[in-house]
């Protein structure tokens, strides 16, 4: 079947002000222009719709939609699978936050009690959800799946005292490395602070210490792009590196 540009829109509830964009764009070019110079799109166009509109909800921008569809090894199918399988993660996700909500609602009426480590059950299970969503990859690969397993149940199992504890040192961990970065010395008294800092957050989430690991941990800061960002964003460009030098003074691994 085919439709116009209104027909089409009206189907996919998007505005055709959204459909010509996506022509402007390569994106979507229609199927062919009649001779009254309205767009037609075929059945080609609506499955392509269809695939972009998945990305989106996906959060991909539309320049990254472009290059994924544009790549000569895309493949419907194995898109299709993955976009199932990213859409299964967040119902997991948010079933997770759904159930922590409704056992927060009913202990607010008094019709159970909840714990002080369910209450954060959820939310717990949230960072872990997109730790592992973020960088599950790489820190799998360079700690090995039971390390990184261990670590993760670790902190799933943080009493709401040594939650706050955790975020309370990674406050101050960021204080002291601001204050290092203002001097631009790793080794200077809030750099080292900072470096120690770092170590005792490292403490609520592994379940072992070394400084070979401490080391290479901000190293992998500097070289990801992803966590670099992490660090820039918060406090400013060179912080991640700023924190991989302090700690490697720290640990003695220079």
């Amino acid at each position: 079947m085919h439709y116009t540009i209104k027909q089409l829109g009206n189907l996919a509830g998007v505005s055709t002000r959204t459909l010509r964009y996506y022509d402007k764009l390569n994106l979507l070019k229609p199927e062919f222009v009649n001779a009254s110079g309205y767009r037609i799109y075929g059945p080609k166009q609506v499955d392509l719709l269809q695939q972009i509109l998945f990305f989106k909800e996906l959060k991909f921008s539309l320049k990254e939609i472009h290059n994924i569809l544009a790549s000569p090894d895309f493949n419907r199918v194995d898109a299709l699978t993955a976009q199932y399988t990213k859409l299964i993660e967040e119902k997991k996700r948010l079933e997770q936050l759904i159930a922590n909500v409704e056992k927060t609602l009913d202990s607010e009426k008094g019709v159970i009690k909840m714990s002080d480590q369910e209450k954060f059950e959820g939310l717990k299970k949230e960072m872990l959800n997109q730790n592992e969503k973020n960088y599950g990859k790489e820190i799998r690969e360079k700690y090995g799946e039971e390390t990184i397993n261990q670590s993760n149940k670790k902190f799933a199992n943080l009493s709401k005292g040594e939650y706050d504890a955790s975020i309370d040192v990674q406050q101050k961990m960021f204080q002291q490395l601001k204050e290092a970065m203002q001097l631009g010395d790793p080794t200077s008294t809030p750099a080292q602070r900072a470096a120690d800092l770092h170590r005792q957050w490292l403490g609520y989430f592994w379940t072992f210490y070394s400084k070979e690991a401490h080391a290479g941990l901000t190293q992998m800061y500097v070289d990801d792009p992803r966590f670099t960002k992490y660090y820039d964003e918060r406090l400013g460009t060179g912080a991640a590196k700023m924190l991989r030098d302090a700690v490697l003074v720290y640990t003695k691994m220079e």
